[in-house]
């Protein structure tokens, strides 16, 4: 079905397309355009017819060379356009599939691209479950029951779909094959049956319980272990305990997706733990101790040095986050914010005046050098202006 267009514009290829070149442009055309691909689309079909006369001529070496070296035109006018295969226009289309396919190009739309056999059983789809924790939970792992609702075989048909468990008739549409097969002109078109929706075998009286399908929807409770040190995001794959598969299929997976709830003392990076500890004002300027809670519930001391600042950080060395595949742990980082004291009475407010009136420079390092610093920089800045 010549269309007057250049073989090589068809197939997208350049006039000096090595052999391999040509080849993958049409398998990327075919797959595109394949009627079952396009079902009803006249302008798909009549592509595809084109480029499989474009590869029949572009692919055999004798009528690329006589292609070449006439034209198009001349190609055409000389008799050798005439249909994909030469003067034998009516050849299926299989065998040039077949040859680039590897023989199963019309099974494996016929499939869908699945790669298997409708007739035959499925396995099951996998499962999403999502579970919430807190950062405690994750810490020491924990079991938990969970309920679980999933597609399992109909127990009076045993998964079969058919009354009383009755065996299954050959599909009279297809004769079992699962395909039927049609001709348009000189395609020949293979499709999924629609009467038996390609199993291959049709049930005379359906399951009451199931209504045909041989599965039914129940709930299934499952104890499942979560291992210590799970973060935010984990995936725990529960094999096997997805839904059933179709025709007493195996069964899918199971995925549970972990999510860890915000602390609201601790923040978590990895296995460390970070947490900020307000200190009194007096305690950070005179030194002395502060406890600090940690992950399992219990009670650490820290010692402040004299004249600590906010900012200043401390670790804990091993009181971080079980490690999930390992017994260490990390470490909790300790960041100290250094509280002003409020609300004062009277009498606080008097001593607190004297302590600020009794204070010298050196009792303020940081202070006195940012002034420092400021003096410097408007009297450079003040300079050339003057």
């Amino acid at each position: 079905m010549s269309t007057g267009r250049d073989y090589y514009e068809i197939l997208g290829v350049p006039r000096d397309a090595d052999a391999a070149a040509i080849k993958s442009a049409f398998r990327k055309l075919a797959m595109k355009l394949h009627p079952d691909q396009n079902p009803g689309c006249k302008v798909s079909e009549d592509k595809f017819k084109e480029i499989g006369e474009a590869y029949s001529v572009l692919s055999d070496p004798e009528k690329r060379a006589v292609y070449d070296r006439v034209g198009h035109a001349g190609y055409q006018s000389s008799g050798g356009g005439q249909g994909p295969f030469g003067a034998g226009g009516s050849a299926d289309f299989s065998d040039l599939f077949n040859e680039i396919f590897g023989g199963g190009f019309e099974e494996m739309f016929s499939r869908g691209g699945r790669g298997g056999p409708r007739n035959g059983p499925q396995r099951g789809a996998d499962l999403r479950y999502d579970v919430e924790i807190t950062l405690e939970q994750a810490f020491k792992g924990m079991e938990r029951e969970i309920v679980v609702p999933r597609a399992q075989a109909c127990a009076p048909c045993s998964g079969s779909g058919s009354e009383g468990n009755a065996p299954l008739e050959s599909c009279r549409t297809c004769n079992g094959v699962g395909q039927v097969r049609a001709s348009q002109g000189m395609f020949r078109i293979v499709r999924t049956c629609p009467a038996c929706h390609g199993r291959g075998q049709s049930i005379k009286s359906p399951c009451k319980s199931c209504g045909g399908r041989g599965q039914v929807q129940k709930e299934r409770t499952l104890s499942v272990k979560i291992p210590p040190g799970v973060e935010d995001g984990t995936r725990i794959r529960l094999a096997g305990e997805g839904d059933m598969g179709a025709r007493n299929g195996p069964p899918g997976d199971l995925y549970l997706f972990l999510s860890v709830k915000p602390h609201n003392l601790f923040e978590r990076d990895g296995p460390d733990l970070y947490c900020r500890a307000p200190t009194p004002m007096c305690k950070a300027a005179l030194g002395g101790e502060i406890e600090i809670p940690t992950i399992e519930g219990e009670r650490a001391k820290v010692t402040i040095p004299a004249g600590a600042q906010t900012g200043r950080r401390f670790r804990l060395k091993g009181k971080g986050m079980t490690h999930l595949r390992g017994k260490d742990r990390g470490d909790l980082h300790v960041e100290l914010l250094v509280e002003t004291p409020v609300n004062l009475s009277a009498k606080q407010r008097k001593l607190l005046e004297e302590f600020a009136k009794d204070c010298g420079e050196e009792a303020h390092p940081q202070t006195q050098g940012f002034f420092d610093s400021l003096k410097k920089f408007f009297e450079t800045a003040e300079g050339p202006s003057r």
